[in-house]
């Protein structure tokens, strides 16, 4: 099982540093990673193997909502069925 991870916001310091965390704290891998900086604007996207993880899938959610809000970034966490039927219609 899979998830993807999306952040935006103002580019700061230790942003995928701060993110990659949250899912190795709760046993998620991280698999690919792309991000773009445009100016002072960041944004990126993460696959994440869910499979093993320690927690449950809605903590990881609710973790990095929370993360985004300290960070003063908008980070959505989405399980990969949810994303890919969301693009399938």
């Amino acid at each position: 099982m899979r998830a993807v991870v999306t952040v935006i916001g103002k580019d700061n310091v230790g942003i995928l540093h701060k993110v990659s965390g949250v899912c190795s704290d709760m046993g998620a891998n991280v698999i690919e990673v792309t991000q773009s900086v445009l100016q002072d604007m960041f944004a990126m996207i993460m696959l994440v193997d869910i499979t093993d993880m320690t927690e449950d899938f809605s903590q990881l959610a609710d973790d990095m909502t929370k993360l985004g809000e300290k960070l003063g970034l908008s980070i959505h966490t989405m399980h990969e069925d949810v994303f890919n039927s969301m693009h399938n219609i």
